[in-house]
């Protein structure tokens, strides 16, 4: 290519990479804020989305999960952007090194959920049914989240409606399961022994992400794809601060 060629490449690339990552770093923003107003204010979040929010533990999630999501792409937006349009070779090497970490991360991650998928389950079940047992029934919002969620999957519990036995609620209620439990038949004393409660929650939505798998993984790589075209992106303009 020409001098005048190259250059025009380079200009075209660079006005790129600024478009691209101010629309992260404004996503990120949007994100960041989302996430605080419902870590804040989550009452009102669900007045306003309550019929696009299928569980409220999936909102109490995403008001951490927007914040460090949205946290992350104001940094690598900035750094993209300011770093594209100041040519500096200082912000693209971040750039390119922030969004290297992230990509080892996800690969990381995706390795370690394929290989240690029966570990994880140990570990989540270890961790939640000790809080289902000391804070249902005594925490508002955590019973709140559960009940939704009971309600919505038709589960009773993580495993199964064993693990409140024994729970502060349990005992609360001398011996009774909640109510969501029972499904649509009424049971009154011993749910178990007539066979109404419902199965438990885990592997429920472990078959709803088993069934969206693919859906999940085609996500998965594309913004693998775009993470790649990022850093080479990165990488191309940082080589070619040093021609000019």
């Amino acid at each position: 290519l020409s001098p005048g060629a190259k250059m025009g490449c380079f200009t075209f690339i660079k006005v790129m990479m600024i478009l691209f990552n101010l629309a992260i770093f404004l996503s990120g923003g949007t994100l960041l804020g989302v996430g605080i107003w419902v870590k804040v204010d989550g009452e009102s979040f669900l007045k306003i989305f309550g019929s696009l929010s299928a569980s409220v533990l999936q909102v109490v999630n995403v008001s951490y999960l927007l914040i460090v999501i949205g946290a992350i792409l104001l940094v690598i937006g900035f750094l993209g952007c300011y770093g594209a349009q100041k040519e500096s070779k200082c912000l693209l090497m971040m750039f390119f090194s922030v969004v290297l970490i992230i990509f080892i991360a996800e690969v990381a991650a995706a390795v370690v959920a394929l290989v240690f998928t029966g570990l994880a389950e140990t570990l989540l079940t270890g961790l939640v049914t000790p809080l289902l047992k000391e804070k249902y029934g005594v925490d508002d919002t955590f019973t709140h989240v559960w009940n939704v969620t009971m309600t919505e999957v038709h589960c009773c519990g993580l495993n199964n409606y064993t693990d409140f036995n024994n729970s502060y609620y349990f005992h609360d209620t001398q011996g009774s399961y909640p109510r969501q439990c029972f499904g649509v038949s009424p049971c009154l004393a011993h749910p178990h022994l007539c066979g109404c409660l419902l199965q438990g929650c885990f592997k429920q939505i472990l078959e709803e992400i088993r069934t969206n798998a693919g859906v999940a993984g085609g996500v998965a790589a594309g913004i693998a794809a775009l993470e790649i075209a990022a850093m080479a992106v990165s990488m191309y303009l940082y080589c070619r601060l040093d021609e000019k």
